[in-house]
């Protein structure tokens, strides 16, 4: 974070604005929404954010992706219910919702594990702008490799447990930054054969309970950080993210049914050299403060 004196409130508004714009745009494109919060404020000279406060503004995500899906919720909750009075699960609905409930547990591991095991996880060399390149330009290229080998059969009612764990294990390798939690997910699951946009819908759904722990997790800790970003700031920031959310989901919804994940492949290469190369010309960007 930037080493000056108190900033403005005004200033502080406009950089949590920008921040939600950020985050509202890359949470759910497959292209890491932290990788994103990480890099542009320190290409702005603004530093990294931090976790507790990118955690934060995510909730305007969450805000966007429940209100976005909130009849295919509504849905599981009932068949979940059902299945609980009457013991049928193997109703799409419970089953989805046995999904998610497994798909979440591997992230909410991870991150407990790295809480309590690994407290000085902000300044690790995984959230350093070398890291987040490297490991962008992996991804993308596990990306393409999912999108020439998945089959692109398998529709949303036809989801078990063990695709819940499947892509839940890929859900908790978002813990790094430049993996992206959206990203991970949708390469899991095409890797077992589902189409692109029950694919992403799954993801979309499957990230609802793990954004809002992170982000809930971590808020007590964001409002303790007020002399840089104070409840007011931080609000702007998820207002700003949960409009872009819900824009970008809508789109990327519609731009799966009928196009492939390759935009994003080369998008992140381009993204990932991009870095590196700028790491490579200026090394002190790596030593801005966090």
């Amino acid at each position: 974070m930037d080493s000056s004196p108190v900033l403005s409130l005004l200033e502080a508004c406009w950089r949590t604005l920008v921040l939600g714009v950020v985050q509202g745009l890359t949470e759910f494109l497959p292209i890491s929404s932290t990788a994103h919060l990480k890099v542009v404020p320190v290409l702005l000279g603004w530093g990294d954010p931090g976790v507790a406060v990118t955690a934060v503004i995510q909730l305007g995500s969450i805000v966007a992706v429940i209100a976005y899906f909130r009849h295919d919720l509504a849905r599981v909750l009932r068949g979940v219910g059902g299945a609980l009075r009457q013991g049928d699960w193997q109703h799409p609905d419970a089953r989805l919702g046995v999904a998610i409930a497994i798909g979440t547990l591997p992230i909410v591991f991870a991150g407990l594990a790295i809480k309590v095991l690994w407290p000085g996880y902000e300044s690790s060399p995984l959230r350093s702008l070398t890291s987040i390149g490297i490991v962008s330009i992996v991804m993308a290229l596990v990306l393409a490799l999912a999108e020439q080998l998945g089959r692109r059969r398998k529709l949303l009612p036809a989801v078990q447990g063990l695709d819940g764990l499947i892509v839940g294990l890929a859900q908790a390798l978002a813990i790094i930054p430049g993996v992206s939690r959206s990203g991970s997910t949708l390469t899991a699951a095409l890797f077992v054969g589902w189409q692109r946009s029950d694919a992403a819908r799954f993801s979309f759904l499957l990230g609802i309970p793990a954004i809002t722990l992170a982000g809930l997790v971590e808020l007590k800790d964001a409002l303790k950080a007020g002399s840089v970003y104070g409840p007011l700031p931080l609000l702007v920031g998820i207002i700003s993210a949960a409009v872009v959310s819900w824009l970008a989901i809508a789109w990327l919804l519609k731009f799966l049914q009928t196009n492939s994940t390759w935009p994003f492949v080369i998008y992140r290469l381009l993204f990932g050299a991009l870095l590196l190369g700028l790491v490579l010309g200026n090394p002190t960007l790596e030593q801005l403060p966090g």
